[in-house]
């Protein structure tokens, strides 16, 4: 399934590469919004009702266990991204970061690394893609995941491909699936906690929250093709990039 859907979106950033996404370039906005306002409701009535009590079970402390423990195994991921961006000296440093922290670490639950000087950079394919300028292509309301690109939901299927939790299972066909979406529900509904406050916030001050929403998804996906520009401008790279956004697992 993940490979079609990489097809797909890769065929469409192909074909439309000129279309990108802007606040006032929502040519899919119906269907958007359709689909909008059912990921609304799945999200109230089963996204965010797990979300809280997932809090209230939870103390900070945990949750901060358990957002360290995701950040290690993404590390693996930015050691692949980093080579391809050409950034060498974080790719040892993200390698170091993973065997560190898997081990001494408690399988990452501990961040012994960043004790030791090595500073977390996660990085993913879309990075990479925005490092050579890939076409973003327009914005697109993905069922159950929300807010999208062509070029992120591609990168998005490319990351899971790596993510050791997709290969290592994977020797356990009686396993594997259970520990692939497993983890896939821990990361969504740790994600959605994180975001309760600040989705809450942003729907008690919007007129229209699919419009608010949508043009806060397109300038954050702006900060990292601004990345491109500064290449081909001063061939000097930035590096004012937010890469602790969770955008795959924006369900509003």
């Amino acid at each position: 399934m993940l490979k079609y859907i990489t097809l797909l979106t890769f065929s469409l950033i192909v074909f439309i590469p000129n279309s990108q996404a802007s606040e006032n370039n929502d040519w899919l906005e119906s269907y958007n919004r359709s689909m909008f306002e059912f990921n609304y409701q799945l999200d109230k009535y089963a996204f965010k009702p797990l979300a809280k009590g997932y809090r209230a079970i939870t103390t900070p402390d945990m949750r901060y266990r358990v957002d360290s423990f995701i950040d290690n195994i993404r590390e693996p991921l930015t050691v692949v991204n980093h080579t391809l961006q050409g950034n060498i000296k974080e790719t040892f440093v993200s390698l170091g970061r993973f065997l560190i922290n898997s081990t001494l670490g408690l399988g990452g639950m501990f961040d012994v690394a960043s004790g030791w000087g090595l500073k977390k950079n996660l990085t993913g394919f879309d990075d990479t893609l925005a490092h050579y300028c890939v076409p973003d292509g327009p914005f697109i309301v993905v069922p159950i995941l929300g807010p999208f690109t062509p070029r992120s939901l591609a990168s998005y299927t490319a990351d899971a491909f790596v993510s050791p939790m997709y290969w290592l299972p994977r020797n356990d066909k009686n396993y594997a699936d259970k520990i692939s979406f497993s983890y896939a529900a821990i990361v969504a509904i740790h994600a959605r906690e994180r975001g309760l406050d600040l989705l809450d916030d942003i729907e008690r001050g919007s007129v229209d929250y699919y419009s608010t929403i949508r043009s806060a998804y397109i300038q954050n996906r702006q900060k990292l093709n601004n990345y491109c520009s500064h290449q081909n401008q001063n061939n000097t790279p930035s590096y004012d990039f937010d890469f602790d956004v969770d955008e795959e697992f924006e369900f509003e």
